[in-house]
């Protein structure tokens, strides 16, 4: 996978790495596994990473924008979850998404294995064929790192 990033920065890898590094050990192995299942799964989407106070995201998007992400990987403290952007539009008759937001609902993984079950599967499946932009059909997705709550710091901090 094609990194993007400046001879001034630490490699996108080396310092999502790092923002990985800050969740729970168990969430932490969690979230990493999660996160090559997904690599497996959608390998032309784009990673687009962010970092969070208080957690680590990585959407997964036919392009640069966040907000197209068909899937985003979340790691906090509290656990890891995948989330789905057509959530509620999404068939759920085991009804195993959890949230009640207007765009996105999600799942709560305790494993990478759970990505297999028949039900999350099921939702991947539909979450891909319901993009409201499709996933290339070729090619190699890109990490991208959009945003660290340290460069946030450091904008704030540059303007007062």
């Amino acid at each position: 996978m094609k990194n993007d990033h400046d001879g001034g920065q630490p490699d996108p890898e080396t310092l999502i790495a790092s923002w990985i590094d800050r969740l729970d050990p168990k969430h932490r192995q969690v979230f990493r596994a999660v996160r090559t299942a997904l690599r497996k799964r959608l390998p032309t989407a784009n990673e687009l990473a962010y970092d969070y106070t208080t957690s680590v995201v990585i959407g997964y998007a036919p392009g640069e924008h966040g907000i197209d992400a068909v899937l985003a990987l979340t790691g906090r403290d509290t656990g890891v979850s995948l989330y789905f952007g057509q959530g509620p539009k999404l068939p759920d008759p085991t009804g195993i998404l959890q949230g009640s937001g207007k765009m996105v609902r999600f799942v709560e993984l305790n494993s990478a294995r759970r990505l297999a079950s028949p039900e999350v599967e099921a939702l991947i499946a539909a979450a891909i064929a319901q993009a409201k932009t499709p996933l290339p059909a070729t090619g190699k997705g890109r990490l991208m790192v959009k945003s660290s709550s340290a460069a946030q710091r450091a904008k704030r901090t540059a303007k007062k």
